[in-house]
């Protein structure tokens, strides 16, 4: 299984570097075996001594240059960062990242090797509409990627159920899941309110091959207990 933790604007430097060291020991004393991805911010961007996968959580398409504000390859390598979360809903909803610019940035990385988790999900609007219009607003957010990219892995988040605390249903999480699996044979993720509570349920759930968790990430020790339910 696959755990992703995304801390989206949390975490200083010296508290990532207390979370990677807590929670890096107890991966360790459990010979846990799951895949452990971690994605800070920006400023807390280190290289660590650990088995935990480090991610940046954006990052622009360009190697270096006159691009104020934003983060390119080379200060990527700095750190020794080969995987990236593209896509991902807060970036296309509240910054306005299009289906074309989304698609841009995907292939930019792809062509510098990167490990990418692909995020699609669609609003309540959508899902009140039902199954078909949901497989259709999800499938038009592969325009312009390569689904057979060998390092792609796909997060399914349904935008309605990210940081409220309502995640989706079982027979939701089925049912989307089976059909993205029938399309993009890739490792498929859930995220979307992922708690203690319902992990185990999640989990359990044909073609979930693991997930992306936001607020229930922030805590190691927290993250750590996903993995052991």
């Amino acid at each position: 299984m696959i755990f992703a933790a995304n801390f989206k604007t949390n975490h200083t430097r010296a508290s990532t570097k207390k979370y990677i060291e807590t929670l890096n020991q107890k991966l360790t004393d459990s010979e846990c075996k799951e895949e452990v991805y971690v994605f800070p911010p920006f400023t807390a961007l280190d290289t660590f001594d650990t088995t935990i996968k480090m991610g940046a959580q954006n990052g622009y398409p360009v190697r270096n240059g006159a691009f104020t504000g934003e983060i390119g390859v080379e200060q990527l390598e700095e750190f020794g960062i080969k995987t990236i979360l593209i896509g991902h809903s807060e970036r296309r909803e509240i910054l306005g990242e299009s289906q074309e610019r989304v698609a841009k940035k995907f292939s930019f990385f792809q062509e510098n090797g990167f490990e990418i988790i692909y995020c699609i999900g669609e609003p309540l609007e959508v899902r009140e509409q039902g199954d078909e219009a949901v497989t259709s607003h999800l499938l038009a957010q592969f325009e312009g990627i390569d689904t057979a990219y060998e390092k792609l892995i796909i997060a399914y988040e349904p935008i309605w159920a990210i940081g409220t605390g309502r995640s989706a249903t079982v027979e939701e999480i089925r049912s989307t899941h089976k059909v993205l699996k029938q399309s993009v044979d890739k490792p498929l993720l859930y995220g979307g309110s992922v708690n203690v509570k319902n992990i185990q349920e999640i989990l359990s759930i044909e073609n979930v091959d693991g997930v992306l968790v936001g607020s229930a990430s922030l805590d190691a020790e927290n993250f750590y207990q996903l993995m052991k339910k």
